[in-house]
């Protein structure tokens, strides 16, 4: 194995320059006063946790994790996402916190892939938790967050797609009892949005005329709360009736906030998350393939830390929304001070009185002589140039 050069960096690892982390800044600041709003407090976890625990609970699978071992030969991770440790703080820090917490983040995250994948191997997240409230009203309420943080974040064109993971199982318990391979199949097609591999393997498995017609017909199971009627003819399992009981909640609830324009209802949903147990559901922006927010209900995290709660919560893809928020990033005004020796301390003065200015960014360069600051030049209205950098202003002590 060839030895990397000195500008070379990892697979899946990237360099952020200015103009992007002051994007990436905005779009973060902008999203958790959002979520402050809407009564959400900032958490800061460990970028290191023991695999033993959060990695073992997390939601990624196992050949995905980065691990490394501490002095003492423990196994730890790099963490690949930030429910798993948040639990463990509402288990432990916060246990005698009162129920319901609300917690938000921002956080970069790591996963490994394949070096062909050309996907990121450390990304970032911002997202809420709202752990200790089982209602259809606190699911409503971090999709309705959600959709207002898309719009903080300057997503103009998006819709969220909501499911249940109580309906396809019971779905398939009714329809492919005992048949639990068969069902990991067709669960990994639909997670993959793999609709034509899906009917295939419906076709390839040996079932009934109507067994086969009620799997095949969830994939036009997708609207709004007409859905949910519509599905109950599908299967009588009570498990799915009961999930769309729930999801008929979650959408009454959506229309009070005024915001079920945004959502479809999509009974192939399953969430990409092992933990889920219940609601789950995606954001996914205009003419972007791939999702830029993800959430859901997992009952069950919790009780692996020994706080048994239910809880639910979301994350936003922030990388993916960089690359379709709208909006320009306003830049601060710059100024450059040019000064000599002799006048270093007046400089010096008025670049601090400059720098307590909101909008400002201020420069300093000495000079050698006044012939040096010749170089300046006016290329806009407003718009100064001195070696080859522009500026707002340029102010001159000598």
């Amino acid at each position: 194995m060839s030895k990397p050069k000195v500008f070379e960096k990892p697979t899946g690892v990237k360099d952020y320059l200015p103009e992007a982390v002051a994007k990436l800044r905005s779009i973060e600041f902008r999203v958790l006063g959002c979520m402050e709003r809407w009564g959400y407090s900032q958490i800061v976890t460990p970028t290191l946790e023991f695999y033993d625990t959060v990695g073992a609970a997390s939601s990624t699978s196992d050949n995905k994790l980065f691990k490394l071992l501490d002095q003492n030969g423990r196994t730890l991770v790099l963490r690949s996402d930030i429910t798993a440790p948040i639990a463990r703080v509402v288990a432990s820090l916060l246990k005698t916190e009162p129920l319901p917490v609300r917690l938000s983040y921002h956080a970069n995250v790591f996963r490994t892939f394949e070096e062909e994948a050309g996907r990121e191997s450390e990304f970032y997240q911002t997202g809420v938790e709202l752990v200790g409230d089982p209602s259809s009203e606190a699911d409503a309420e971090v999709i309705a967050l959600a959709i207002a943080s898309l719009q903080a974040a300057g997503v103009q064109r998006f819709k969220i797609a909501l499911g249940h993971v109580g309906f396809l199982n019971g779905l398939f318990n009714e329809t492919l009892e005992g048949r639990d391979e068969e069902q990991t199949a067709l669960k990994e097609r639909l997670l993959n949005r793999d609709y034509v591999g899906y009917r295939k393997l419906i076709r390839d498995f040996a079932l009934e005329d109507t067994k086969r017609a009620e799997l095949e017909s969830i994939l036009r199971l997708r609207g709004g709360d007409e859905i949910c009627e519509q599905a109950r003819s599908v299967t009588r399992d009570p498990q799915a009736q009961q999930s769309l009981t729930h999801l008929c909640e979650v959408w009454d609830v959506l229309k009070a906030y005024g915001v079920s324009e945004h959502v479809v209802i999509d009974l192939t949903m399953i969430g990409n998350f092992s933990y889920y147990t219940g609601m789950t559901f995606e954001g996914y922006a205009a003419d972007h393939g791939f999702p830029v927010c993800s959430g859901g209900r997992y009952d069950n995290l919790l009780a692996q830390f020994g706080r048994p709660a239910p809880a639910t919560g979301f994350a936003l893809k922030t990388n993916r929304i960089m690359e379709v928020a709208g909006g320009e990033i306003e830049q601060p005004y710059k100024v450059l001070i040019l000064y000599d020796a002799n006048h270093r301390e007046e400089a010096f003065r008025c670049a601090k009185e400059m720098r307590g200015r909101e909008g400002l960014k201020v420069e300093t360069r000495r000079i050698e002589n006044e012939s040096e600051g010749d170089s300046m030049k006016l290329v806009a209205e407003g718009v100064y140039e001195y070696d080859g950098q522009r500026y707002g202003d340029i102010i001159s002590f000598f």
